[in-house]
């Protein structure tokens, strides 16, 4: 069977440096890999031709005499009609950098490495005046913290962490598996590369102690349910000097007993007198900087919105304001003495020798019922 032209393996063209080589050759080595591909002989066949395109294009002398010659070229150099890999070990070090991603390694010495902490998430509920306005809170945060005793190193004082004696400070070993070898974090040190032979009386060579943080927060004029603060630096600590995560400061807003908020808008139901509603009027409406007056035109339903422009919520992102939904609902009135009764059923019965002008729904809701039982006896 003939063999493919290496740089279509590769899918690369004929010029290409050394940079988009590793780059293409990263990139189908991980799709073929036994590891990904696991009783995939197809795969596994790719996977060696991959290997082998690799392997030539990335030498300067036998890519050259490839491109000259092409296959013809090359044959007779390891036997068996075709480019020989040469030792196992050898074949290993090409790609040591490689399948760094996919094993664990990186190819360098770990000895110092540092690694940086976790971030955090805090729910912090807020009453809605807090919202809208902005304020400062201050929470507590339960978590951990470098140790001040050694540091942070987990060594007890005087002393420090030591080079791991069976990785040699790099933080992975080489395992030889088949024609190949690879890397994977070292069982010993558990990749860091260093072992702490006498650890610190205070934090157990952890490095770090538990320890309550009383954190200030500044909830900017506007947030709402789901937005976060960010503060830099307040998450988990890192690790062998490494830098601190964050902490990501979630709000929730409290249920309020009068607005409801829908976006920067705010929403509020506001009972009305049935003379108010027919006969109109002015009411006084609550809002986030106090009363203000609303006037009902006579002859309001239950269930008008009114909006008051400018007495919402400003935009935490912008300078929109958003404004004041006021949803009227015109009560009935209850526990009514014989004199109120009275003058109720007199007005029922001069609004009754009208026509039914004085009732906007009555007219059509009966239309309506109408056609309903003709439809239904048709």
């Amino acid at each position: 069977m003939a063999k493919r032209d290496y740089y279509e393996v590769l899918g690369v063209a004929r010029g290409v440096d050394e940079a988009e080589l590793k780059k293409a050759y990263r990139r189908m080595a991980m799709k073929y890999h036994p590891d990904r591909n696991p009783d995939d002989k197809g795969a596994e066949e790719q996977f060696k031709e991959v290997q082998a395109a690799y392997e030539i294009l990335n030498d300067s002398k036998k890519r050259a005499i490839y491109d000259q010659l092409g296959h013809a070229g090359l044959e007779g150099g390891g036997g068996r009609g075709g480019f020989g890999f040469g030792d196992a070990s050898s074949f290993g070090d090409i790609f040591n950098d490689v399948f760094s991603d996919l094993f664990g390694g990186n190819g360098r010495d770990r000895q110092n490495r540092s690694y940086r902490g976790a971030d955090l998430r805090y729910i912090l509920e807020l009453d809605l005046e807090e919202a809208a306005f902005g304020a400062t809170s201050e929470i507590r945060i339960p978590g951990v913290v470098a140790c001040d005793e050694c540091a942070g190193s987990g060594a007890a004082l005087g002393s420090s962490p030591k080079t791991c004696p069976t990785c040699q400070g790099h933080g992975s070993v080489r395992v030889q598996q088949g024609f190949f070898s690879v890397q994977q974090a070292c069982p010993q040190c558990h990749g860091s590369g260093s072992i702490i032979t006498d650890p610190c009386r205070k934090c157990h060579g952890e490095g770090q102690v538990n320890k309550e943080k009383l954190l200030s927060v500044n909830i900017p004029a506007g947030i709402d349910t789901g937005d976060r603060v960010r503060l830099s630096g307040e998450g988990q600590p890192g690790r062998q000097g490494g830098p601190a995560g964050d902490l990501y400061v979630q709000v929730k807003i409290r249920p309020h007993k009068v607005f409801h908020r829908e976006g920067n808008n705010l929403i509020c139901e506001l009972p009305v007198t049935f003379p108010t509603a027919a006969l109109g009027g002015e009411i006084e409406v609550p809002t986030l900087a106090g009363k203000q007056n609303l006037k009902i035109p006579g002859g309001t339903q239950s269930g008008k919105i009114f909006r008051v422009r400018g007495q919402g919520v400003k935009s935490v992102r912008g300078s929109e304001i958003g404004d004041l939904m006021v949803k009227v609902h015109v009560e009935t009135p209850v526990n009514l003495t014989a004199e109120q009764k009275e003058l109720l059923s007199r007005l029922e019965e001069t609004l009754a020798q009208g026509d039914s002008k004085h009732s906007p729904k009555p007219s059509s809701w009966l239309g309506g019922v109408k056609d309903f039982f003709e439809r239904m006896t048709s």
